[in-house]
């Protein structure tokens, strides 16, 4: 049985849509998040707690909203910023600037224990500046030593992207950041759960996931 650590009901609903309610169980625990500009490397240090935590094979993930014309803000602080100030209040920021342009990111990180290729997959390529360095961010961390000291345990990467811009919030369904981020004219909260699930960025590193799952 695969273990989708997390404590958002909605991460796991979304994976299941992929991976099968038969195939894929929630592990409710809080791994620690490392203080990191990556969502790679804090996926892969999550993935890796994770494991020694659950004994069995594993997954998480680490996404986030960024910005371009805040520099990728608040990307991977996005939790925490929606936690402390909430959706409408990045929107009102979002209002002062002309270029609302931003992408959805998600990495997903697997753990079993067992050796494998612990090289990412190539990213998406819709901004290529970007998945350069996704890509040198993943090679980077991809192989981090443990924190022990001992071997690093294999960790494989899956990340995910779609662009999009920032809109006052509309929609009711979705969950964090959806009813701001639009794409091809509907918000993330306007689209229904199997509409969403193809377009989104976790949806598209689930799809990777999910290919390279079946034949591992």
């Amino acid at each position: 049985m695969l273990h989708y650590v997390t404590t958002n009901p909605g991460k796991l609903h979304e994976a299941r849509e992929y991976l099968g309610a038969e195939t894929i169980t929630d592990y409710d625990y809080d791994y620690t998040e490392i203080q990191s500009d990556s969502l790679e490397a804090i996926a892969a240090e999550g993935a890796r707690e994770a494991y020694r935590e659950v004994g069995a094979p594993v997954v998480v993930d680490d996404s986030g909203l960024f910005i371009e014309a805040f520099e990728g803000f608040p990307g991977p602080y996005s939790s925490y910023v929606e936690d402390k100030l909430g959706i409408e209040r990045v929107w009102d920021l979002a209002q002062t600037v002309d270029d609302r342009a931003a992408s959805f990111r998600c990495v997903m990180a697997y753990c079993d224990g067992e050796p494998f290729a612990a090289s990412p997959d190539p990213v998406d390529r819709e901004d290529r500046a970007a998945a350069a360095a996704e890509d040198r961010a993943a090679a980077a961390v991809a192989g981090a030593d443990a924190d022990d000291g001992s071997d690093p345990l294999p960790v494989k990467l899956f990340v995910g992207s779609v662009r999009g811009t920032i809109v006052e919030p509309r929609g009711e369904g979705g969950f964090g950041y959806d009813p701001i981020f639009e794409h091809d004219g509907s918000t993330f909260a306007e689209l229904g759960s199997e509409a969403k699930n193809a377009l989104s960025h976790r949806g598209r590193a689930l799809a990777k996931f999910a290919e390279w799952h079946d034949q591992r």
